[in-house]
């Protein structure tokens, strides 16, 4: 049950960045748009990094001990958000880390709406593998 939990967790603050953190953030002026976003992407990238990580190899290890199919699929799509981060969402992650917080960039608000976008695929990554734990511990 724990792998459940800790994917759900990864599950929930990847749905909170969608529907709470980001639409607040786009109601900022550009200027704080981009310095709200800088610090909170590496805090939640922190997080959400090694909760995959985790969740991952105790799947696995759920997966070791049962043979449950759920728990392998539960494994996979959890360790998912890694690759789909770093080579569709870095591109644009790494153009708006090296962006000066404290100037007006007219590239910053487009670049964070796409990133919001792209964001959803983790979303729906996370939500997919706590689905599949919990179809696995049932």
């Amino acid at each position: 049950m724990s792998v459940c939990l800790l994917t759900a967790a990864f599950a929930g603050a990847a749905i909170y960045i969608s529907v709470a953190e980001q639409p607040a953030r786009l109601r900022l002026d550009d200027r704080a748009l981009l310095q709200e976003w800088q610090p909170s992407y590496k805090r939640g990238a922190a997080m959400q990094a090694s909760i995959a990580v985790v969740a991952c190899v105790l799947g696995v290890v759920a997966w070791w001990q049962t043979g449950s199919l759920a728990h392998l699929v539960g494994a996979v799509l959890i360790i998912l958000p890694w690759p789909w981060t770093l080579i569709a969402m870095m591109p644009t992650n790494r153009l708006l880390e090296a962006m000066n917080a404290g100037a007006v960039n007219p590239q910053a608000r487009a670049l964070i709406v796409k990133w919001g976008n792209l964001h959803l695929v983790r979303v729906a990554l996370g939500v997919l593998a706590a689905l599949a734990f919990l179809w696995g511990s049932a």
